[in-house]
């Protein structure tokens, strides 16, 4: 099942098929030692080019999984399919109503076991998917410890994600989020382009996601999958 796959998972990287990335770039992410690929992106992701993307990453031995921003956009045969559900969201479009849309378009056809629900919480108001889920981005830790209680205990996903999309994140938000976690993983992303950034979340996150720094600096974002692993997570084991 995805749920106890993604609990192996400490760093991942995430590409976008609207953004290109050459076939040697690409390679050296695959191989990087990275756990997994996640496949998404806010604009500009159809079918086509999330399936040529994901063709592309199934040349090599990494785990693939596509994360479905738009119910077109789905691609069959990969190896799970992440569900964003924005907590925060102005809008039920971005929480429930998406969702259900593609449900009741494709229900018989959906392999649940290799499905799992991400409850984001986005907290850069500046950034695309701030803009275009209405997200309430001025949270105090007491709001997001809520959401994280929201996400695990009530509706019973396997992760949130605490999400920053292009900065780096106030870590102490990520520290509170991380404490009220019993089960579910928690998965950091946002900003992360340096060594000391890498590790600091790495000790507070899970789950460690690294996108833009795969197309601003190559190097440095494979040398991201070496500082997160070697970086001991606090708190309590989530396996």
């Amino acid at each position: 099942m995805l749920t106890e796959r993604m609990k192996t998972w400490r760093h991942v990287f995430k590409l976008d098929p609207n953004r290109t990335l050459s076939e040697s770039a690409l390679e050296k992410v695959c191989t990087s030692g990275t756990d997994a690929v996640i496949v998404g992106g806010t604009d500009g992701v159809t079918y086509q080019n999330s399936r040529d993307l994901i063709e592309r990453v199934a040349e090599y031995p990494v785990e693939c999984v596509q994360e479905i921003s738009a119910e077109s956009a789905v691609v069959p045969g990969v190896d799970g399919y992440l569900i964003p559900v924005v907590l925060n969201s102005g809008s039920l479009r971005w929480v429930v109503e998406a969702q259900q849309r593609a449900i009741r378009k494709y229900g018989d056809w959906i392999p649940w076991q290799d499905v799992a629900a991400l409850g984001y919480v986005v907290l850069n108001p500046e950034s695309k998917v701030a803009r275009l889920t209405e997200s309430r981005t001025e949270l105090e830790t007491a709001d997001l410890t809520a959401y994280g209680r929201l996400a695990e205990s009530l509706f019973r996903m396997p992760a949130l994600y605490v999400e920053y999309s292009g900065v780096y994140g106030d870590e102490r938000m990520v520290r509170a989020a991380r404490r009220v976690l019993e089960n579910a993983r928690l998965f950091y992303g946002g900003g992360i382009s340096r060594e000391d950034q890498a590790r600091a979340m790495g000790r507070e996150a899970d789950t460690v996601v690294v996108g833009n720094l795969v197309y601003q600096n190559p190097e440095a974002a494979l040398e991201s999958v070496r500082w997160v692993k070697e970086t001991e997570a606090n708190g309590v084991s989530r396996d």
